[in-house]
């Protein structure tokens, strides 16, 4: 039964995904949180706490002792911005920076582990997943239905 359910399917493939990531990681002691936050510095570039917050959808609660991991491994650093003291903006250092092309197989690794055979096929899945997470956000800001009590007649 609970293979027929989206939320089942989707759940299993992300801690799949996971799983195989965490394995990939291991000789760098990178978690595959970290490696996302430096995957996002090494697209884009130097990020303020709430603009990695953003692009991971964590709480500054959640990031900020990852980040902090990261920046006791040498690989980035954090530093409050002289125009706003409460803003801490978070760069590669330059071992963050060379680490880029020792990882950069990983992603690759993954897609092929998970068969995904082309470009084409791989940007598919990746569409597909975007919309359905735009979706179930916007649904998020619903109310839920109020759920009754059963009336003890």
């Amino acid at each position: 039964m609970t293979d027929e359910m989206v939320c089942f399917s989707l759940y299993s493939a992300a801690r799949a995904t996971t799983q195989a990531y965490r394995a990939l990681l291991t000789p760098w002691g990178l978690t595959y949180p970290q490696y996302l936050v430096l995957v996002i510095l090494w697209m884009e570039g130097e990020q303020t706490i709430g603009s990695l917050g953003d692009a991971m959808q964590l709480d500054s609660g959640t990031l900020s002792p990852l980040v902090r991991r990261l920046e006791q491994a040498g690989y980035v650093a954090r530093a409050r911005r002289s125009d706003d003291e409460r803003v801490v903006t978070v760069g590669l250092t330059e071992a963050g920076t060379a680490l880029r092309s020792e990882v950069a197989p990983v992603h690759t690794k993954i897609a092929e582990l998970a068969g995904m055979q082309d470009d084409d096929q791989r940007h598919r899945l990746i569409t597909e997943l975007h919309e359905l997470t735009a979706r179930l956000q916007r649904t998020a800001v619903i109310p839920a239905p109020s759920v009754r009590e059963p009336r003890a007649d």
